[in-house]
């Protein structure tokens, strides 16, 4: 996740000096739980952080069936394919810092909107629900929660731009 992050941090401070202003950041997935390690590092960058089916709670909060393919992804990540996480992320001194920025106290200046699904396959939706974000429950699957209409609808209500 550290890599991914800092990869993420570099992008957002160029974007953020273009623009003016700080940034509206969207995550979906583990991309939500990157999104919000980087809003505790970097609250400078961030105005509103929106999490799309994050398990921000529980990283390994996914349903039972999920284990053999996050397995075979985490063996293969180990294996040394790039873009793959490794078995290492879990423990390891590599996402130490990331780890304990998802699991720290919220900056009250970054907004924060977790979405959540309780008919998601992938991840318990009951980890998505972050005290420290205001909650959107969704009709949706985990995979189609970013191409799913109703679920932009409600983001933008929830951010005030929408019905």
């Amino acid at each position: 996740m550290e890599p991914t992050a800092g990869l993420i941090e570099a992008r957002l401070e160029v974007a953020v000096d273009r623009a003016g202003h700080r940034a509206l950041l969207v995550g979906q997935s583990r991309g939500g739980t990157i999104g919000r390690a980087l809003a505790v590092r970097r609250p400078d960058l961030i105005e509103t952080l929106v999490t799309l089916g994050s398990p921000i709670l529980d990283q390994l909060a996914v349903h039972r069936r999920q284990w053999v393919p996050i397995g075979v992804v985490g063996a293969l990540g180990t294996l040394g394919v790039p873009g793959l996480f490794s078995l290492s992320c879990a423990r390891g001194s590599c996402c130490t810092r990331s780890r304990a920025e998802v699991q720290a106290s919220f900056p009250e200046e970054v907004r924060f909107i977790a979405v959540y699904s309780r008919t998601d396959e992938v991840v318990r939706w009951e980890s998505c629900l972050d005290p420290a974000g205001g909650h959107v429950e969704v009709a949706s699957s985990h995979l189609g929660m970013g191409m799913n209409i109703e679920v932009w609808r409600r983001v933008a209500s929830a951010l005030g731009g929408g019905p």
